[in-house]
């Protein structure tokens, strides 16, 4: 007979919705001025050795990775303090080291600005390492805060839409203010193009972006409420929205850090997500160098080309929630891929000064937009119930954006045709860069992804462990199967696979000795 369950879904209040998605507002904030200004701040400002300057963005690239997945560990494991919660406390710390660290890399060497790049590299790179642990400590502790808030799957994707559609407005919000001290604040005998004169615009502009992302914090911890979650391997799945038969006969997996690495589900999904974040990180680095250097747009348009990609991301993320629902997770990622390389085809042939970047801006961010979304949502399907191990599976993912992006970066900086500054090279350098390296990793995304299509998001390899009821000597007990790993058949994680034999109570309406087999479907 089929069985089926009754799932009982409370939507989130709009004020959680709302504190939720703001709570990565300082990440998402400082991060834009990192991606797009850092590379053409020491460029261009402070003239700083283009080797070097990629140098500092790795050590930071690789000391996110390396933190990520131990905070993702931790975070698990620990059970919090001061009743913020595990998640709250890990995300409170995080705003403490980015708030004390990322304003000092704009705000120029303090009392060595005349030294030597090698001697201002060291000053540097301790507040990189900082602040690089504070943004994985918030990052991966608000991702991880999902599937603990809510088990319904289309609210987990509204969060995540809601979560980005911030990001896009948070880097609005850095290249609106970039925008206003670059172009309407303009005097009349300065240059347009960008140089040492500016290093008071950006040394205001991040003051301005860490005190509105503080603020923020602050709205997240006052109204975001963390529910406790059990982690208990032993127990049972005694929620109330399992209503059936599966609830007397099943025990949730655990899924322990090792048992992902036993999925083959967690690998793809981990490249379907390092190649997006590729995608949208170098070309949020080097859009700017594209257009001041290859197309010779004024200053300004490293403000305003920017704000076009971002306004139209911010418009697709408030459309991914129903898209998803239409189509589904696999088609919208693909929808966001095609806009993604008709993007890099613009960038590849548009002539110098041209107006059309406009239109290319606009395909790349909703390209971006449509992957990055639907590529968290992935992630979300990936943990499933197995909330006690999220934090984890979301450090794994971060790990491999991280070094990939710090290792593509430096890599680009070395390869560099000029050793100081900009050249002739450059016109075609960075023409070749926006349009090869997005537009490859778009490619590596769709294989991974086809290697998805035939597959159920969320299924595992371990085997569901099975309940029976025996009676020995007069008394019932339950004995539980162990779990295990079985190479040739997947089982979705709590659903569709009961096809052992339960004895059933003679009340039942079955009798004694007979099975009961249940077929989820």
């Amino acid at each position: 007979m089929s069985s089926q369950r009754l799932i009982t879904k409370q939507s989130l209040p709009l004020v959680q919705k709302f504190a939720y998605s703001v709570g990565h507002v300082l990440n998402d904030l400082t991060a834009s001025m990192w991606f797009t200004y850092m590379i053409i701040y020491f460029h261009q400002v402070k003239k700083f050795n283009n080797a070097l300057a990629g140098d500092l963005v790795l050590i930071g690239q690789i000391s996110d990775a390396v933190f990520t997945p131990f905070i993702g560990y931790e975070s698990d494991r620990v059970k919090g303090c001061c009743n913020m919660g595990k998640r709250k406390t890990w995300h409170f710390i995080g705003t403490i080291c980015v708030m004390c660290s990322f304003p000092f890399l704009f705000l120029g060497c303090i009392t060595c600005d005349n030294a030597p790049d090698w001697s201002q590299f060291i000053y540097y790179a301790p507040f990189v390492v900082i602040f690089q642990f504070g943004w994985a400590s918030t990052q991966i502790n608000h991702l991880s805060l999902i599937p603990d808030l809510t088990d319904c799957a289309n609210e987990r994707v509204g969060l995540n839409g809601y979560r980005y559609a911030f990001t896009v407005l948070s880097n609005m919000m850095v290249y609106g203010i970039a925008w206003l001290l670059f172009d309407v604040h303009q005097t009349s005998d300065a240059s347009e193009q960008l140089g040492p004169a500016d290093s008071s615009r950006f040394q205001m502009l991040v003051l301005i972006v860490v005190s509105i992302g503080i603020l923020f914090s602050i709205i997240f911890h006052i109204g975001v409420r963390e529910r406790a979650i059990e982690n208990n391997p032993e127990s049972l799945n005694d929620s109330a929205s399992m209503l059936t038969i599966e609830k007397s006969t099943m025990k949730q997996v655990v899924m322990s850090w090792k048992c992902w690495l036993k999925e083959h589900q967690f690998y793809q999904v981990a490249v379907i997500y390092m190649s997006t974040r590729l995608v949208v990180n170098i070309s949020q680095v080097y859009l700017p160098m594209y257009l001041t250097e290859t197309l010779k747009l004024d200053k300004d348009s490293i403000a305003i080309i920017p704000l076009i990609v971002y306004v139209s991301g911010f418009v697709t993320s408030l459309l991914m929630k129903y898209v998803n629902a239409a189509v589904g997770r696999k088609v919208t990622y693909l929808i966001g891929i095609g806009f993604q390389i008709g993007a890099c085809a613009a960038f590849y042939f548009l002539p110098t000064g041209s107006k059309l970047v406009y239109g290319a801006a606009i395909l790349s961010g909703v390209g971006g937009s449509t992957m990055l979304v639907t590529s968290l949502a992935m992630t979300a399907d990936l943990i499933g119930e197995n909330t006690e191990s999220g934090a984890f599976v979301y450090g794994a993912m971060s790990f491999t954006d991280k070094l990939s992006n710090g290792a593509a970066i430096a890599l680009i900086q070395q390869l560099h045709p000029c050793g100081a500054g900009c050249c002739p090279l450059c016109i075609s350098y960075y023409r070749h860069i926006l349009t090869f390296v997005p537009g490859g990793m778009s490619v590596i995304a769709g294989i991974a992804l086809v290697t998805l299509l035939p597959q159920v998001l969320g299924t595992r390899r371990k085997k569901v462990a099975l309940l029976k009821q025996v009676t020995e000597n007069g008394t019932r007990r339950e004995i539980t199967q162990d779990d295990s790993y079985d190479s040739d058949e997947q089982e979705p994680l709590l659903r569709d696979c009961i096809e052992n034999s339960v004895k059933a109570p003679s009340f039942s309406g079955v009798p004694e000795g007979k099975d009961i087999i249940t077929d989820a479907t």
